[in-house]
C-alpha cells in the first residue's frame, strides 16, 4: 500500500453539524481539505478522493462543513515548498445556541 510522497497534518475533526465552519490559520501557502473518512482513507492511500477545499493563497480560510457526519482536514504541501504550520477552530453554526422556554 502507497503513502503520500508529500508531508500533510492530519485533524480528526470527529463528527460535526452542517453548518460549522472550520476555520484553518496557516503560516504560508499549502492545500487545505476538508474529507469524509471513507475519502480520508483513499488520500492515505494514494487512491483518487473527493474533497472540499484547495489551494489557501490567504489565512485564515473558512470553510463550512456540507453535511453533518464526521470529518476530517488535512493540511498539505503537495505542489508548494514546504509543510505549513497550521490551527484548526471550529465555529459553531448560526442557531445552536437554544433559549429556555
Amino acid at each position: 500500500m502507497s503513502k503520500p510522497t508529500f508531508r500533510f497534518t492530519h485533524y480528526d475533526l470527529k463528527e460535526l453539524r452542517a453548518g460549522t465552519i472550520i476555520e484553518v490559520s496557516l503560516s504560508a501557502v499549502n492545500n487545505v481539505r476538508l474529507m469524509t473518512p471513507a475519502n480520508f482513507q483513499r488520500f492515505k492511500e494514494t487512491l483518487d478522493f473527493k474533497y472540499v477545499g484547495g489551494v489557501a493563497k490567504k489565512s485564515p480560510i473558512r470553510i463550512p462543513i456540507p453535511e453533518s457526519g464526521h470529518w476530517h482536514m488535512i493540511v498539505d504541501m503537495e505542489g508548494h515548498h514546504g509543510l505549513a504550520e497550521s490551527a484548526v477552530k471550529m465555529i459553531a453554526p448560526p442557531g445552536t445556541v437554544r433559549a429556555h422556554a
